[in-house]
């Protein structure tokens, strides 16, 4: 394991999980405390996923996506039995978790293999 790669993503999987909350407290419903760190560090998890794996792709964009659509289904499914939301239903909820997982995902891996090359073994 590449200590460089494991810093790179977990940073970046901090500040996803920052942007995701910022965009998930956009509306008007205030958030609990939990909710927020339920938000920063499931996305801090794909981040520290994706610096600790070792399951191989062809190629690295297909690493973080799948790697984001995995660690963000218990978030998912969490989301689904939040409080009701005139915007969103419970499965509009449940599939926007998993998009925006898998585009975090995405991203983290194009920043880190691309921008950083700290790729993977």
């Amino acid at each position: 394991m590449k200590l460089k790669r494991l810093i790179i993503t977990t940073i970046l999987g901090v500040v996803f999980g920052f942007v995701c909350y910022g965009f998930a407290s956009n509306g008007q419903a205030e958030f609990s405390t939990i909710l927020a760190l339920n938000i920063i560090l499931g996305r801090t998890m794909i981040g520290v996923a994706i610096g600790i794996s070792r399951f191989t792709c062809k190629h690295w964009s297909i690493h973080g996506i799948v790697l984001g659509f995995v660690f963000s289904l218990p978030a998912a499914f969490g989301a689904m039995m939040g409080a009701d939301n005139p915007d969103f239903t419970p499965k509009m909820l449940f599939i926007s978790t998993l998009i925006m997982g898998m585009i975090y995902g995405f991203l983290i891996e194009l920043i880190t293999s691309g921008l950083f090359k700290a790729k993977q073994k």
